[in-house]
């Protein structure tokens, strides 16, 4: 399981790079969410853009990461590929984690301009 993150003014960005978040790697996929996730920010934000292929495991692996952060702390999703997209639309998963179509709009989002 390839993760690996980077601190962006007060958010977290856990990139994957994982063709596929399946049942083979949900396990570890959560584990390493948990290490990582230790650093301190408000928005952690999980970069799919990689994963071509996601099933019920990997979504609910998701799901468990999403609610181990909460309700302090808030896991957004971006670069969501086709078939991913897909998985979340069906499930109505879409309703519930705020998605960007890509990383510079979820850095982007939320910022207070001067």
């Amino acid at each position: 399981m390839n993760l690996f993150s980077e601190a962006y003014d007060g958010m977290l960005v856990v990139h994957v790079d994982e063709p596929r978040l399946d049942a083979a790697i949900a396990i570890r996929f959560k584990e390493q969410m948990r290490e990582v996730t230790v650093q301190p920010a408000p928005r952690v934000i999980l970069d799919m853009s990689k994963i071509e292929f996601l099933d019920s495991s990997g979504l609910g692996a998701v799901v468990a990461v999403m609610k181990s952060l909460a309700p302090h702390r808030q896991l957004e999703l971006c670069g969501l590929t086709g078939n991913v997209d897909k998985v979340f639309r069906l499930t109505r998963m879409d309703t519930v984690f705020r998605i960007h179509p890509d990383l510079d709009t979820a850095l982007n989002s939320g910022r207070k301009y001067a």
